[in-house]
């Protein structure tokens, strides 16, 4: 199966997913047309990608795979609506459309997002007929993920640091939380619903989330100011006008690709004890430092 395939064996499967259990809900037809929006607006579903990948390496995917996959997508979307609000990042344009907040309003999108957060722990604990103790850790991981210890910490720090001078270190302890601790979730989940214990099996997969998870960010800080607005389907320049801090204005432009080379080095590494099964996960390594948007 080539990348291209794989990656529409896991949007469709995750899109349907998705669709299917949002069908069952809601009178509140405003606030799921604005979850509709923000769920299905051009996205990548990489981290599914990831979920459904690493999954592979242990067995074929299972309806707590398409929960885990789902879920991780469901929180991704959710943090882009917050992001992108007036009070955070301000961004008029996601993917080329109008951001939430600009398509509907403030208050809806506030509100989208807060389901879509909740909607995710509802797909992991509404699987029937599996292992609840799996479960309960599927459940564990997306919430040391996304919260207080992840990813809300990551957009703090990223809030907190505007205009201000922070070093290459800083820069990388924000990004671990900011988008690596959900890459990460993405990876370990996939592998524990198909029935990964081994701590050797995980160690692996973990060093591989972190490398690929910071790769991501680097090579976002490169198109950024190397690709242009209609390319990124979001205003070119914005984090440096924002005057944000990113791994070229620390490193420079040649820097900041040798990391990322460096990085998706060390990811392909790091899961070669899988050998051939691991090749969804080599090529989404190559995807994620080759991509312009």
């Amino acid at each position: 199966m080539t990348l291209d395939d794989f990656s529409d064996y896991t949007r469709h499967r995750v899109n349907d997913y998705l669709k299917q259990n949002l069908s069952l809900y809601t009178p509140a037809t405003h606030l799921q047309d604005a979850m509709m929006y923000s769920l299905f607006n051009g996205g990548k579903r990489v981290r599914p990608m990831l979920t459904y990948a690493a999954a592979s390496l242990f067995g074929p995917a299972c309806e707590l795979t398409d929960a885990s996959a789902a879920a991780v997508e469901s929180i991704h979307a959710y943090s882009l609506i917050h992001d992108d609000l007036p009070a955070m990042d301000d961004d008029d344009l996601r993917r080329g459309k109008p951001t939430c907040h600009i398509q509907f309003d403030e208050a809806t999108a506030i509100l989208a997002g807060d389901a879509l957060q909740t909607f995710a722990f509802e797909l992991l604990s509404d699987v029937k007929h599996q292992s609840t103790d799996t479960q309960l850790q599927l459940i564990q991981e997306l919430v040391h993920a996304s919260g207080r210890h992840g990813m809300v910490t990551g957009q703090m720090i990223d809030l907190a640091n505007v205009d201000k001078d922070i070093d290459v270190k800083a820069l990388e302890q924000m990004h671990q939380h900011k988008t690596g601790a959900l890459i990460r979730a993405s990876v370990r989940m996939g592998a524990i619903s198909t029935g990964a214990h081994s701590e050797r099996d995980l160690a692996a997969l973990d060093a591989y989330a972190a490398a690929i998870g910071l790769a991501f960010q680097v090579q976002d800080d490169i198109i950024d100011i190397t690709s242009d607005t209609a390319t990124l389907g979001k205003t070119q320049f914005s984090d440096e006008e924002a005057n944000k801090p990113t791994y070229p204005k620390l490193l420079g432009l040649e820097g900041a690709q040798a990391l990322a080379k460096h990085l998706h080095k060390q990811a392909i590494t790091a899961v070669s004890p899988f050998g051939e099964a691991a090749k969804p996960l080599v090529e989404l390594a190559n995807y994620i430092i080759d991509r312009n948007h």
